[in-house]
């Protein structure tokens, strides 16, 4: 960054928010590595003030490549005139890449431990209703739970598997892939995005050790069951529900289903499963014509 006043614009969870000004200054006494060591960024907390030796520090070095937005998640709900931060977890989006704009939608997204993922299920396509099977046509097809654009426009659309991994090498809800999968299967993903394989999840939940109330968002799941979530991953699951393969929808605010890239016959796939009820994560292998969610891992 070139030397220049910068003002620091914090805001929390839309809240709580405050304005900082950091004088950049390269050279001056306040970098005097011999009279105050300068915060990193990379390794801990901005001290926008500190003193020591009689000599304030009101600049900032900038020692990484990048700056990333922090997120700050979990927050009590805001009461009177004050908000008491109380714990809270920190997620940042991806290195380089905070938001990808797909389709005429906005996903953002989130590191969670080696991986990249995009923090809302994705709703792209053309919606078609639940009783209709979803067709190779060169039209993307979804469906709104209830067949309601709102539940798309709140928790995602739902896939025939087919639909998901869009036909590649001739596979269909029916019959398998050939050749069968072997890499990355874009499918409805953005480019440079790809349908996870189930071993792909199998690693987001080593990451979260094995905790779905990590995975779901606040607000998703019952307390007195042990199934509320906490998104400490910043991975955001909502429990969208889904819709059986004779085109019923079923079980909203219970469940929800995401799609892996995996085949285990020719007419199932295998899935991972979150319910409101407890904190633990299921993979199961379902009927490809099922409509289920999809959330993209970056490549």
């Amino acid at each position: 960054l070139p030397n220049g006043i910068y003002l620091a614009n914090i805001s929390i969870d839309e809240k709580y928010k405050v304005v900082k000004k950091i004088m950049l200054l390269y050279g001056s006494q306040h970098l005097n590595t011999s009279v105050v060591t300068e915060p990193n960024i990379n390794s801990q907390p901005i001290s926008l003030s500190k003193t020591s030796s009689s000599v304030t520090i009101d600049s900032l070095v900038v020692t990484g490549s990048s700056i990333n937005k922090i997120e700050y998640i979990n927050l009590p709900s805001y009461t009177g005139v004050s908000l008491n931060l109380g714990s809270f977890s920190v997620n940042t989006s991806c290195p380089g890449i905070e938001t990808v704009t797909y389709a005429g939608q906005t996903y953002h997204t989130v590191q969670i431990g080696s991986q990249c993922w995009l923090r809302e299920n994705l709703n792209v396509g053309t919606m078609i209703p639940g009783k209709q099977d979803q067709a190779n046509n060169g039209v993307i097809e979804k469906y709104c739970y209830n067949d309601s654009t709102i539940n798309c426009d709140k928790y995602g659309s739902l896939y025939q598997w087919a639909e998901a991994v869009q036909y590649q090498n001739g596979a269909t809800n029916t019959a398998s892939p050939n050749p069968a999968f072997t890499s990355n299967v874009q499918g409805i993903c953005p480019t440079g995005w790809h349908i996870p394989s189930e071993a792909e999840f199998q690693r987001l939940i080593s990451t979260v050790d094995s905790n779905g109330n990590a995975l779901k968002a606040v607000g998703q799941g019952l307390v007195q069951y042990g199934g509320a979530g906490t998104n400490t991953s910043g991975f955001l699951a909502l429990l969208a529900g889904g819709r059986l393969y004779d085109g019923t929808f079923f079980l909203l605010s219970y469940y929800t289903i995401y799609w892996s890239s995996t085949e285990n016959w020719s007419y199932q796939a295998y899935d991972m499963v979150l319910y409101y009820n407890n904190s633990d994560f299921y993979f199961y292998y379902n009927d490809k014509l099922s409509g289920y969610s999809v959330r993209c891992c970056k490549d």
